[in-house]
């Protein structure tokens, strides 16, 4: 059965001054700046890391009341505040997002540190702390460094059908072709029980999906105005499906829509798979040079037969003769092959 919903903007977090419940409510063991972590859930927010275990600090806790002038640096940047005296982590969370959050990447990990005057450099911030006195504070992005493989799974990949509607035909080079082999991926995923995430780009203008792709079973069909698939809704969707790693994209342009959605799924930690013979734009000059500046962002481009066969990764698989039946005949070799 076939969801779809109204058609979503571009759109930001609020942020929930206070703790306990909302979007920047804190996880379990320790403050953060993001949602709530679920256990094999997609990595789609900026979580603060919590305090570790131990106490003591340049300011602990005492008897006292007002205000207490504390020293908020973040990057190249040191802005005097104040908070109330006895405030702890929460809220010199929440005072750093207002002192600079347009300046902080929503989907990045941080951790807060404080000045310790007994070692004359910064240490993280110790459990329990509450401010008593005039202190120095800091928060510092962590460099998670990740590796890409490009192991593909069944139950760890999601595909993203981008925006394959009727008025492209005319204008995208070699139309026919990528949606020969869009198809080819849609019956694949039905096959592998893999789920489906349809976008529309503003189809009152623009026309629906093309009716040669069958969207029979797929999870979503979201109409939007944002070039990026990556909406509200598709954050969601992707939250509700448990362990999920890979995203493999295809359709329509190459330098737009597939580019920017993309670059935000890897952003968020996801590992992105593009299907070089599903996908073009109207200039193969633009599509050529997008897909070379995805692949050096460490964005897998690779083929549908390469896809099928890697989810499926064995002869004895129990869907293998099927994915067989469906890569017989080869893709279609059009002038997108001296393009990539």
């Amino acid at each position: 059965m076939v969801r779809r919903r109204s058609r979503s903007r571009d759109w930001r977090p609020p942020v929930c001054p206070g703790g306990g419940s909302g979007w920047w409510s804190s996880s379990s063991g320790g403050g953060g700046l993001g949602r709530r972590e679920a256990p094999e859930r997609l990595p789609l927010n900026m979580a603060a890391a919590a305090p570790p275990a131990g106490g003591g600090g340049c300011c602990p806790a005492g008897p006292g009341g007002g205000s207490v002038p504390v020293l908020f640096c973040f990057s190249v940047f040191a802005r005097p505040s104040t908070v109330p005296h006895g405030a702890g982590y929460e809220l010199l969370i929440q005072k750093f997002l207002s002192l600079y959050g347009d300046q902080l990447d929503m989907h990045r990990k941080f951790v807060v540190q404080l000045f310790a005057e007994e070692w004359s450099q910064y240490i993280d911030l110790p459990k329990g702390f509450l401010v008593s006195e005039r202190c120095k504070v800091r928060l510092v992005p962590l460099q998670i460094q990740i590796t890409t493989l490009g192991n593909l799974t069944p139950s760890s990949t999601v595909f993203f059908c981008c925006d394959m509607q009727e008025r492209f035909r005319p204008a995208i080079k070699y139309f026919g072709d990528i949606i020969s082999v869009g198809q080819r991926l849609l019956q694949g995923a039905r096959i592998l029980g893999i789920p489906v995430i349809v976008t529309e780009q503003y189809p009152k203008g623009l026309g629906s999906t093309v009716q040669e792709i069958d969207l029979t079973g797929v999870k979503l069909v979201l109409p939007k105005t944002k070039f990026s698939m990556v909406l509200p809704e598709v954050e969601a969707a992707l939250a509700d499906i448990p362990g999920v790693r890979s995203v493999v994209l295809f359709g329509v342009e190459t330098h737009v829509c597939i580019q920017q959605t993309a670059l935000e799924l890897v952003g968020r930690g996801v590992e992105v798979h593009i299907v070089a013979d599903a996908t073009s734009s109207r200039s193969m000059m633009d599509r050529m040079f997008a897909l070379e500046r995805l692949a050096r962002t460490g964005i897998i481009v690779t083929t549908s037969e390469a896809i099928l066969l890697q989810l499926v990764a064995d002869k004895d698989h129990p869907k293998f003769k099927e994915i067989q039946n469906i890569i017989k005949a080869s893709a279609p070799e059009s002038g997108l092959l001296s393009k990539v």
